[in-house]
């Protein structure tokens, strides 16, 4: 799939008509071998996507969004036998994410993806290295985490470490970063087991501040999985 329609794809995934239904009923189908190519694209979906600079907020700071994450499916066949039939799984979240003393920041995500009984929460722990400032950037390192409920027969948990280095400019803060991602996903059906993955992780972004509203967009790819993220909402 093209770019341009994964990020359309993104966009609307707010409704309920776009995408086809994503109930895992039919994980017994699948082999082992299968199923670990699913659970590493679903570790990539599901996995924390902070999508906001690195620079601190503060005490009395806070970013406060309604986010959507598109990520494209590298065994797309695998997931329709499964019982999903998508190419691309769109991830609409709230997300807050909260300033602490000493620079440090704490954030939390929810998510539910619309036509299934997907739900993730997830959450991460920031510090700022460096806090930035005129003429220097924020450099920061943060631990996350998410974990998959609703779905009978798969569980799955994330774990990241990552860092991440931003510069503003006017109302623009352009950053990049890299990480490593650890995803644990066990089938509760068929015999198939855990697996257990890996994989680095590079991600850059910008967010856009027009005062009373605040915007983001991310792409990040974790192992040969790409996605993007947008988010609305305010940053104080």
């Amino acid at each position: 799939m093209q770019l341009r329609s994964l990020l359309s794809l993104s966009l609307f995934a707010f409704s309920a008509s776009a995408i086809a239904s994503t109930n895992f009923d039919s994980l017994n189908t699948l082999s082992s071998s299968e199923f670990a190519l699913l659970a590493k694209d679903f570790t990539a979906a599901a996995s924390y996507k902070a999508v906001q600079p690195g620079e601190p907020l503060g005490l009395t700071g806070f970013d406060l969004g309604v986010e959507v994450t598109g990520t494209q499916l590298e065994s797309k066949s695998i997931w329709q036998k499964a019982g999903a039939d998508i190419s691309v799984l769109p991830v609409p979240k709230l997300h807050l994410t909260k300033g602490l003393p000493a620079d440090f920041d704490i954030g939390i995500f929810l998510a539910a993806v619309p036509n299934s009984d997907i739900k993730l929460i997830g959450g991460e722990l920031r510090y700022a290295l460096l806090a930035g400032g005129v003429a220097l950037p924020a450099i920061s390192v943060r631990a996350t985490y998410t974990q998959l409920s609703g779905v009978d027969q798969l569980d799955l948990n994330t774990k990241s470490v990552e860092f991440s280095a931003s510069k503003g400019f006017l109302n623009l803060t352009p950053y990049i970063g890299i990480g490593h991602v650890w995803g644990d996903v066990t089938a509760n059906v068929g015999g198939l087991g855990s697996v257990s993955l890996d994989d680095n992780k590079f991600f850059a972004g910008l967010n856009v501040n027009f005062g009373l509203i605040n915007m983001a967009f991310e792409g990040d790819r974790i192992g040969d999985n790409s996605s993007l993220s947008g988010k609305v909402g305010f940053r104080f």
